[in-house]
C-alpha cells in the first residue's frame, strides 16, 4: 500500500479538498517545492499559485489559490487560503484564474497603499494639532 498524505484546503467559506494525496507540489516565495509522505512538520505562506497534488490512484490534481499559508503536522498537509479554485486544466488555472487573484492582489495593494496614506496624513494633522503653540500666538 502506498503511504498517503491527508490533504485539506479550505477557505474562510468552505472545504475545497479534502482528499489523499501520494505526493503534493506548491510554491513559496523561496520557489516550487514538494511534499511527501514521512514530510517534517513546516509551515510556509504560498504564493499566488497552483497546487498540485498525486492521488492514491496516480491522477493528478490542481488548486489555483490565492495565497496563504500551508502546514504540514502530523504527517498532515492543510491549506488555508482566502480563495480557491480547482480545476482539470492546469492551462486554463494558469492563464485565467491565477491572472484573475493577481489583479485582485494588485488592487488590495493599491488600496492598502492609500488607506495608509491616509491614514499618515490624519496623523500628522493630529500632531501638528497637539504641537505646543510659541508663547503670544492666538488659539
Amino acid at each position: 500500500m502506498t503511504a498517503v498524505l491527508p490533504l485539506r484546503i479550505v477557505t474562510p467559506l468552505a472545504v475545497i479538498v479534502d482528499q489523499p494525496a501520494t505526493g503534493l507540489r506548491a510554491v513559496d516565495a523561496s520557489g516550487s517545492f514538494g511534499i511527501l509522505p514521512g514530510h517534517a512538520d513546516f509551515l510556509t505562506r504560498l504564493a499566488v499559485s497552483v497546487v498540485t497534488w498525486i492521488t492514491p490512484d496516480g491522477a493528478a490534481r490542481f488548486c489555483a489559490v490565492r495565497g496563504g499559508a500551508l502546514t504540514v503536522r502530523a504527517g498532515r498537509v492543510a491549506i488555508a487560503t482566502r480563495e480557491a479554485v480547482t480545476g482539470d486544466d492546469l492551462d486554463r488555472l494558469d492563464r485565467e484564474v491565477l491572472a484573475r487573484f493577481r489583479a485582485n492582489l494588485d488592487e488590495e495593494r493599491v488600496a492598502h497603499v492609500e488607506a495608509t496614506r491616509l491614514q499618515l496624513s490624519v496623523m500628522r494633522r493630529m500632531l501638528s494639532r497637539l504641537q505646543p503653540r510659541p508663547r503670544g500666538a492666538g488659539h
